[in-house]
């Protein structure tokens, strides 16, 4: 494909201080190389403390590559870039590159930046961060937001006012009635004492069932320290049978050694049966 601008883009690289010299012959053909590096060096340029991992051996890792990189710069520059286009690495995904490094030239031009008629060296040294401004940026239009929220919902407020201060005079100007006034204070003050009195009931009701709480566990360690003495008890003493257990497992073992040696002979005895009398009917036939 044709590559449209692409001198303004070579320009704009070596006034940036790219390190190596591009040309038109490196994307005649897709070099996703290059373009993973060009966009790994724009973004550092961003922000130097970015940590978009430049791994692209596979696949999968070149995918994850150009989302981290589109994602950044959508983000933090709101540069909208084409992922399908930078994944192709030809002669298109110049387009989408240029639309990063012209911002990063117009900005070191804002600043008094050099031109890229000087020597690569000088331009190399030019350091600039954007995430700053990029951060006031974003402040700058929350605050804009917020700001025209609150206007909005003060002029309906403001709205109001006409019928508010109808009600707010003719409150004022109500002559005021003692007696009234005391009744209802003296209702307020009854309410919160009823509050106060029934927080002292549950404080009361709550220290209650802490003392019943105690003497429960209390109790369930004295449970456990008897039955923890019984186990040892028992694990100490030898059962009475436990003699003659034992000397009618040794005469069971023997038994079952006879038991195995008879089982054994018989089946030899089997076997020599049916080889007699295999033999006989061959004889007989």
């Amino acid at each position: 494909p044709a590559l449209p601008h692409f001198s303004d883009f070579t320009e704009m690289m070596r006034a940036l201080g790219y390190p190596r010299l591009i040309s038109m012959e490196n994307f005649h053909t897709p070099n996703f190389m290059l373009v993973s590096e060009v966009l790994l060096w724009l973004v550092k340029r961003y922000e130097p403390q970015s940590d978009i991992p430049g791994d692209v051996e596979t696949e999968q890792d070149r995918v994850f590559f150009i989302k981290a990189v589109a994602q950044f710069m959508a983000t933090k520059a709101h540069i909208k870039l084409n992922t399908k286009r930078l994944y192709q690495a030809d002669g298109y995904a110049v387009k989408e590159l240029l639309k990063v490094t012209s911002v990063l030239y117009g900005a070191m031009n804002t600043q008094g930046g050099e031109r890229a008629d000087l020597p690569e060296e000088d331009s190399s040294k030019f350091k600039f961060d954007l995430g700053s401004k990029v951060a006031d940026l974003k402040a700058a239009r929350q605050l804009a937001s917020e700001i025209t929220s609150k206007g909005a919902v003060l002029y309906d407020l403001l709205g109001k006012e006409v019928e508010l201060r109808e009600a707010r005079t003719e409150s004022i100007a109500r002559p005021l009635e003692i007696n009234e006034a005391e009744k209802v204070m003296k209702i307020a003050i009854n309410s919160v004492l009823e509050e106060v009195q029934k927080t002292k009931d549950m404080l009361n009701n709550v220290a209650l069932d802490e003392a019943n709480l105690e003497a429960k566990i209390e109790k369930r360690k004295l449970e456990l320290e008897r039955s923890q003495k019984r186990l040892q008890t028992l694990q100490s003493v030898r059962p009475a049978f436990m003699d003659e257990y034992e000397k009618i497992e040794e005469q069971l073992q023997k038994q079952y050694s006879t038991y195995l040696e008879k089982f054994r002979n018989l089946t030899y005895m089997e076997q020599l049966l049916d080889d007699h009398r295999r033999t006989e009917q061959e004889m007989f036939e």
